[in-house]
Order: C-alpha cells, then structure tokens, then sequence
C-alpha cells in the first residue's frame, strides 16, 4: 500500500484537532462557563429547560465529532511508524495510546448515559410543568452536572496521554 500524501495526513490531522477542540472546548465552555451564570440567574426548572435546548444542539455535534475522531485517529494510527499492534504495551508511545483510547471509550459510555438517559428524563420531567417534583428536578440537574464534569476530566486525562504519547 502506498503511503499517504503530506497534504492527506495535514487534513486527517487538522480534522482531528477540529473536532477534538470542537468537542472538548464545548465542554470546557459548559462547565466553567455557562453551567455557573446559569445557576446563578436562573429557577432550577429554568436551568433544566435551558440545558435541554443546549444539549439538543450540542449532541449532534458531539457525536458528530466523536465519529471524526474515531475514523481520523484509526488513519493517524495505521500511518504511524510507533503502531505494532492493537493492545500493544511496547513502547511508551503505544502505552500512551491505548490509556487514551481507554478513556475515550469511558467518555464515549458517559455521554451515551447523557444523550440516551439523563437528556430524555429531563424533558420528561419539564413535560409535567407545574407538577414537576423539585426535588426529582434537583436529582437530575446534580446527574447532568456530573456527566459533564466526568466528561471533560476525561478530555483532560485524553489530552494528557496523548502529550505524552507525543513526547514518546
């Protein structure tokens, strides 16, 4: 098999850059952002409404990229010179890859629970209006906090191990 052009692999890189500062810059703003004035300014079932809407259009955009990295990094590691094998624990480099990858499937997991559990209880719950328990409210908004804290810990700790895959 021939081995790709220098402009293949810059524009599988650039897409994996992309959507991994898409993905974990979304979550960066999340948290440290938008979650603190939300919950300063606004009713918890106002908080939960305004997280509903902004996670229904971050989600596709999440997996979205998810997919681009998915697809871009098993390029990346089928170019690599440093890739003997998939479960490979020869090298601090393959090390490295495989924790990250590890914790992307953790992450993955995290954010199926989010998209496909805690997101449709919590509209669930807004449907009731006036006869949404607040303290079912409180239990869901603390679940969506915690999946996104998860969540970006694990892009930290991904970020991490690929740091120090690069300086293998």
């Amino acid at each position: 098999m021939e081995a790709p052009s220098t402009w293949t692999l810059a524009v599988i890189y650039w897409l994996h850059m992309l959507a991994t500062v898409v993905w974990i810059g979304s979550l960066a703003a999340i948290n440290i952002l938008v979650l603190p004035a939300s919950q300063r300014t606004l009713s918890l079932s106002d908080q939960l409404s305004f997280i509903s809407a902004m996670q229904k259009r971050l989600e596709p955009l999440a997996w979205f990229c998810m997919g681009i990295l998915l697809v871009t990094g098993l390029f990346q590691l089928s170019t690599s010179p440093q890739y003997d094998g998939f479960l490979s624990l020869s090298t601090q480099w393959s090390f490295a890859i495989l924790i990250k990858h590890g914790f992307a499937v953790v992450m993955v997991v995290v954010s199926a629970i989010q998209t496909w559990e805690v997101l449709p209880a919590i509209q669930r719950t807004l449907m009731k209006k006036e006869k949404a328990d607040e303290a079912e409210l409180a239990k869901l908004q603390r679940k969506e906090l915690l999946i996104l804290r998860v969540n970006l810990v694990l892009s930290a700790l991904i970020l991490g191990a690929t740091a120090l895959a690069r300086v293998s």
